[in-house]
């Protein structure tokens, strides 16, 4: 997003930070509902186009949202969607997009209330790595003639009683809903936002063995200190590396494995 979205993005994500301050909102419902908003808004094209029409004042689109929401999701939802139709948008798509977000870190900050936030970024990132080492499960979540159901009923058969409950949810939205995007996709964007719940980036670390408890630490505090933000590790092991270990921070990729050593060798005397 730029210009006015990102703005109204920033103020919208202040409001949600505002009510879930608050103990009495409930986070999980809150997630649901704006979840329900998103597909709304992504279905209805008209819709949103009407509710970003810059020729519109804001109190207008205001009253519009109330109207059409108004008993069918909570008055905190109602109000939040108020706000966010009052302000203004460069696109109408990046309403949709928005909603989304706040419907995703509604559950993460579900999760955070009940200490389990740590739990979901690692469960999210667990499953984005069983989804790339299986072609058939990925061919089975992503295919267009399977209904929404038969993919809600798998996610819960791999899921169910193993993750938290937030996270199946963020999951099962990922793929009913893909909005155009690739699984693997999405699943970063979700890692990224659990993230930024905590002002933290996130670091992907292969190694050839498990790394220590001091290893880990000490990994940290050294990205930490290069990026000037806390670093949130999601470690996996893969003995192909041979030793060392791999970090990649984003679209940055730190290689310090032997197998890499190996391989600038064989290319310097092939060269």
């Amino acid at each position: 997003m730029n210009g006015a979205s990102r703005e109204a993005l920033a103020a919208a994500r202040e409001r949600l930070d505002a009510l879930t301050d608050n103990t009495s909102a409930d986070a999980a419902k809150l997630a649901e509902e704006l979840a329900a908003v998103t597909a709304l808004l992504d279905r209805e094209v008209s819709l949103r186009r009407v509710l970003t029409d810059p020729a519109q004042s804001g109190e207008a689109k205001a009253q519009l949202a109330e109207r059409l929401l108004s008993g069918q999701v909570g008055g905190a939802t109602v109000d939040l969607v108020s706000g966010m139709v009052r302000s203004r948008w460069s696109r109408s798509r990046d309403l949709v997009d928005a909603t989304e977000e706040l419907a995703n870190t509604a559950d993460f900050t579900a999760a955070q209330q009940a200490g389990g936030l740590d739990d979901v970024e690692d469960e999210l990132f667990r499953f984005a790595r069983i989804v790339s080492s299986s072609s058939e499960l990925r061919s089975a979540l992503t295919d267009k003639a399977a209904t929404d159901s038969a993919k809600g009923r798998l996610l819960h058969s791999l899921l169910g009683g193993r993750a938290k409950p937030q996270t199946e949810r963020l999951v099962v939205r990922l793929v009913t809903r893909p909005r155009g995007r690739s699984l693997e996709a999405g699943l970063e964007s979700l890692s990224k936002l659990a993230a930024e719940r905590r002002d933290r980036m996130v670091a992907v670390v292969t190694s050839a063995v498990p790394l220590s408890d001091g290893q880990k630490q000490r990994l940290g505090a050294v990205l930490a200190k290069v990026y000037g933000r806390a670093m949130h590790l999601n470690l996996d092991v893969d003995p192909a590396v041979l030793g060392g270990i791999t970090v990649r921070v984003g679209d940055e990729v730190v290689n310090g494995t032997i197998a890499d050593r190996l391989a600038e060798a064989e290319r310097r005397l092939a060269g």
